[in-house]
């Protein structure tokens, strides 16, 4: 009889264990409404790591932002070089410049998105002297914006040898968010690209193209031949410089408008409609926001109509030029800030209730992707056990590059390590910095820990 029972206990023991272990936990997490500030997405800080001439004729950077009663947080910091700053003389680098501003931006949380640009449109933004003296006065050029003929070898030449040594400098930096393709007309705006022989064209678009194999590319949208050149090369980017302009100088030019007769044209016909599904959009202001209210006339309706048309296109970074947001237009910037690139929302996921050590964490998961555009960085998704004595982190295999807007489904397993202790555990989910495998990104629900993950619920380690 004592046997009888024994055997009793010991099949409804293991019998429970048996249930108890096949148990699965659904989660299903609170969304909230608040503004995420997120790598890579967002507003951008603009000129605005304040430059003084330094010793050298380089630049050295102070902080100088506006507080976030006037202007967003942010994430980018966006800077431009003039290239006779940069190197003036030949082969001789004032890496300095961009080392510093990286430097300050990293200081106070921000990736640099930079550009450095052949010339601008005062004297003292020429080409380098070296080479102006090597070239000589250019006196007829076919173009108002040009400063040297792009055709010149020796343009041609010096210029792609700087976007090469960028290149083996900073390309795969992981604090460069990402280059700015430049190669002729002011500020390197690629007025008169169309002008361009194919030769020309390939060798200062592959200079780029061969330099930064890591780094994201955006490019102007500034020619057919031109901007369907890079893109058939690489997964680049593209930006337009701008936004708004509804009618700015519509008068001077028979109607004409930017927002009308540019941009939904110009995305369709350079072929740039399906890049934003692999690289970022960055939008720029058409003056700044206060030029919209007070010289344009701007109100509700219009900056409503502006901020639909950029998030059809996809946008992900706005350039706003540092400049203060009106008070009573507020509301609207921060509902465009939370669909501005990507915004991810975990709606479901589900998990065994008991997991052995060694044994297999099986889980599915639900996301959303509220934003108009995916995370275009490999930050890698990791779950994470924790209680009091032990914390376990355990990397997934999740690619969110690919999270374009809309469902997405990621189901996977992960193995606990085979001395991971007994216990009652806090099971977490966060998506990481790959250096530091610390949160990098903030999600769009609650459950967010002191440390940056979120909180999924309890699970068992036992045998």
């Amino acid at each position: 009889m004592q046997n009888i029972f024994h055997s009793a206990v010991l099949f409804f023991t293991l019998y429970s264990a048996a249930v108890f272990a096949q148990e699965t936990v659904i989660v299903r997490p609170q969304e909230t409404d608040e503004i995420l500030l997120n790598p890579g997405i967002g507003f951008n800080t603009s000129q605005h790591l304040e430059r003084n001439p330094g010793p050298d004729s380089m630049y050295d950077y102070t902080e100088r932002l506006l507080g976030e009663e006037l202007y967003p947080k942010t994430t980018i910091a966006y800077l431009r070089f003039n290239w006779c700053y940069f190197e003036p003389e030949k082969n001789i680098y004032n890496w300095y410049i961009i080392d510093n501003a990286l430097k300050l931006a990293v200081e106070r949380g921000q990736t640099l998105a930079l550009r450095v640009v052949p010339y601008g449109n005062r004297p003292q933004n020429d080409i380098p002297g070296w080479l102006r003296a090597q070239i000589g006065e250019s006196k007829e050029l076919a173009h108002s914006f040009w400063r040297v003929d792009p055709e010149d070898p020796l343009y041609v030449k010096h210029w792609t040898d700087l976007v090469r040594n960028l290149g083996e400098r900073y390309d795969g930096h992981p604090d460069v968010e990402f280059i700015d393709l430049s190669i002729v007309g002011f500020w390197g705006e690629g007025a008169g690209s169309n002008l361009l022989t194919d030769k020309t064209r390939k060798a200062l678009v592959d200079a780029y193209l061969e330099a930064f194999k890591k780094t994201q590319l955006v490019m102007l949208l500034t020619d057919e031949k031109t901007n369907r050149y890079g893109r058939s090369k690489r997964e680049v980017g593209w930006r337009v410089d701008c936004l708004g302009d509804l009618g700015f100088w519509a008068d001077e030019q028979d109607g004409w408008t930017h927002m009308w007769d540019c941009y939904p044209q110009r995305i369709i016909e350079t072929g740039m409609q399906e890049a934003w599904k692999t690289a970022p959009v960055v939008l720029g202001l058409c003056g700044v926001f206060n030029t919209w209210k007070n010289r344009e006339g701007y109100g509700r309706e219009e900056v409503k109509y502006i901020i639909k048309q950029s998030l059809k296109w996809h946008i992900s970074i706005l350039n706003a030029k540092s400049s203060p947001v009106p008070e009573e237009w507020r509301p609207l910037i921060e509902e465009w800030l939370k669909k501005m690139g990507y915004r991810l929302v975990l709606r479901k996921f589900t998990y065994p209730a008991v997991v052995r050590p060694h044994g297999k964490l099986t889980f599915t998961s639900w996301w959303e992707n509220k934003g108009v555009a995916p995370c275009y960085k490999k930050f890698p998704l990791a779950l994470r056990l924790k209680n009091s004595r032990h914390s376990e982190m355990l990397l997934t295999e999740a690619d969110i590059t690919g999270w374009l807007p809309g469902d997405n489904l990621y189901d996977d397993a992960v193995f606990l390590p085979p001395d991971m202790p007994d216990g009652e555990y806090d099971l977490e989910i966060g998506i990481l910095d790959p250096r530091t495998l610390k949160p990098k990104v903030r999600l769009a629900i609650e459950g967010h820990t002191t440390d940056g993950w979120y909180g999924l619920g309890r699970i068992w380690v036992r045998e």
